[in-house]
């Protein structure tokens, strides 16, 4: 939950990058898949299916979010990160070293 506080309070960033809208278009597409499988997930909850096949479902879910974590990580180092460098934003570098940390 403070994550989302965080993220409400750093709505622009300090340093300048822009995302490929192809990339973000895939991201968001991935992400409301995660959705409704979290969603499918909340569903066999309610309605008490077995345990065992929740949990698959969950692992899954996780699965799924580590993979658009990686994908967000490989974007922005190919971009955001190599702008970064080129411009000495040491102040975005420990920000994302940051992010990887919490992230990893």
């Amino acid at each position: 939950m403070s994550e989302k506080i965080e993220l409400e309070e750093k709505k622009e960033h300090k340093h300048s990058h822009h995302h490929d809208p192809k990339e973000k278009k895939r991201q968001l597409n991935r992400i409301s898949r995660i959705i409704g499988h979290l969603e499918y997930v909340k569903r066999m909850i309610e309605e008490d299916v077995d345990c065992a096949e929740v949990l698959v479902q969950i692992s899954a879910s996780k699965s799924a979010l580590n993979g658009l974590g990686k994908e967000i990580i490989n974007e922005h180092v190919t971009h955001c990160i190599t702008h970064a460098v080129e411009d000495n934003d040491t102040e975005a570098l420990k920000e994302f070293q940051t992010a990887i940390e919490k992230f990893l």
